[in-house]
């Protein structure tokens, strides 16, 4: 692995601990205006000291995220399908390696969707990726998405993460399931856990500290985080339970006892 690569790598998964908490804010690029981010820059500002990289597309980046921020890029590049297109799992890869280079991107990420029909296409886009990354020094991240027809298992997603470790990506998002210790066992870079659909905090609290225990190397939270009550809070607990060690109770507790979440304190005590 070249040095830029490790580098790079380094200022997602830089803390002792090689754990990370990324904030997901691509989900625009197929779903639009989605609700909680419906206006990016008011959302993004005050979560991004508390996150130690931010995974979103190009558009908002320049749009929505000041020139000054020194929090790593991890720049979403496949898309080409809306919610209400033909095929969600038709992607191409949306933005040249030249742009991220001028935009700083400390990582690129790219979508593959094992067992649809598409199945081929999005891995030549990751093997390509692969290629451009190796050759300027920039990390891969694949994403293992996963359709409504497709089972969440260890089976089928330690398929999704072997096949996008093999095709050389130097980490793997993708998500949290039973006996997910497997997953983690049989594939060889680091996998960063997608926060999903919106929990109830505690639930979601309890995924990021199920997934870190299972061995993830940290979790890639968008809808849970800027879609809670109090987004700054709960990414402050998303952090104890990631880079403290902290169990559930505790990091809800952090959640709950942040200055201004004094009602749902008081609603716990009734």
């Amino acid at each position: 692995m070249n040095w830029g690569i490790r580098n790079r790598l380094s200022q997602i998964m830089g803390h002792e601990d090689g754990r990370c908490v990324m904030l997901a804010v691509d989900h625009g690029y197929f779903l639009g205006p989605t609700e909680g981010l419906e206006s990016p820059r008011e959302v993004i500002s005050p979560l991004l000291p508390f996150a130690d990289s931010i995974m979103l597309t190009r558009g908002i980046l320049r749009t929505c995220v000041r020139p000054e921020s020194c929090v790593p890029v991890v720049l979403r590049v496949s898309g080409g399908s809306s919610i209400i297109g033909e095929d969600l799992s038709k992607e191409e890869v949306i933005a040249s390696i030249e742009d991220a280079i001028r935009l700083n991107a400390s990582c690129l990420a790219v979508s593959v969707f094992i067992g649809s029909r598409y199945e081929h296409q999005t891995l030549m886009n990751l093997a390509r990726l692969v290629d451009e990354g190796e050759r300027y020094g920039i990390p891969i991240l694949a994403v293992t998405a996963v359709g409504r027809e497709m089972t969440r298992d260890s089976r089928y997603l330690g398929l999704a993460c072997r096949i996008a470790a093999e095709f050389g990506a130097h980490i793997v998002k993708t998500y949290y399931c039973n006996d997910f210790d497997t997953v983690v066992r049989s594939c060889p870079v680091p996998l960063v856990i997608a926060g999903g659909k919106k929990l109830d905090e505690k639930d979601a609290l309890k995924l990021a500290h199920d997934a870190i225990s299972s061995g993830a190397s940290g979790v890639d939270m968008g809808r849970n985080i800027w879609q809670s009550k109090t987004p700054v809070s709960m990414i402050k607990a998303v952090r104890s339970i990631v880079h403290e060690g902290l169990d559930v109770g505790a990091a809800y507790s952090i959640f709950v006892h942040e200055p201004g979440n004094s009602n749902i304190a008081s609603e716990l005590q009734k």
